[in-house]
């Protein structure tokens, strides 16, 4: 097969979600620091929605982008919290899945904080083939032609030969 067909991981974003209580964000932070060794970025709110309580400013979040190796290790690590068992509503037609964690401590090599509790994350995979640059590149940027696109079969594939990963129902 042509190696310029073969999809490869792009990213891995790993978020959590805090809502406008910021002793949770705290926590996330040190989750994710925790499981990667890299300090997270704070999400900030870009709108003010008075009934949520958000006001624009407002830190409601954290996450963190991983490449090349070190995203390979940690998603590895992440699918066996998972079981490296995903079902096929998490991958979508662009070549990204997405799964979550309920408690970090699933994860290996991460131990349990009593000042933490328990607190749970959304991973996020892309993929993409080479020759994605000519999407992205400042000068002459092109778009790609959809049979070079990342399928959701192509996903669920290469995650089952590259990472061992069973793809079923729920059991």
């Amino acid at each position: 097969m042509n190696r310029m067909q073969l999809p490869r991981i792009e990213k891995v974003t790993l978020n959590v979600g805090a809502g406008k209580d910021q002793a949770r964000l705290e926590k996330g932070v040190t989750v994710l620091k925790m499981i990667t060794g890299i300090d997270p970025v704070k999400t900030v709110t870009m709108q003010r929605i008075p009934t949520w309580g958000l006001r624009p400013g407002l830190p409601i979040g954290c996450k963190l982008t991983l490449r090349k190796s070190r995203a390979v290790e940690v998603l590895q690590r992440l699918l066996v919290a998972k079981e490296k068992r995903l079902l096929p509503s998490q991958f979508d037609g662009a070549g990204n899945i997405s799964f979550g964690i309920h408690e970090y401590i699933d994860v290996p090599g991460v131990t349990y904080d009593p000042k933490i509790g328990v607190l749970g994350l959304q991973v996020c995979v892309t993929l993409e083939k080479p020759g994605y640059r000519v999407k992205r590149r400042r000068l002459h940027a092109r778009s790609i032609p959809k049979k070079h696109m990342v399928s959701r079969e192509e996903a669920m594939s290469f995650m089952q030969k590259n990472f061992g990963v069973e793809i079923g129902e729920k059991v």
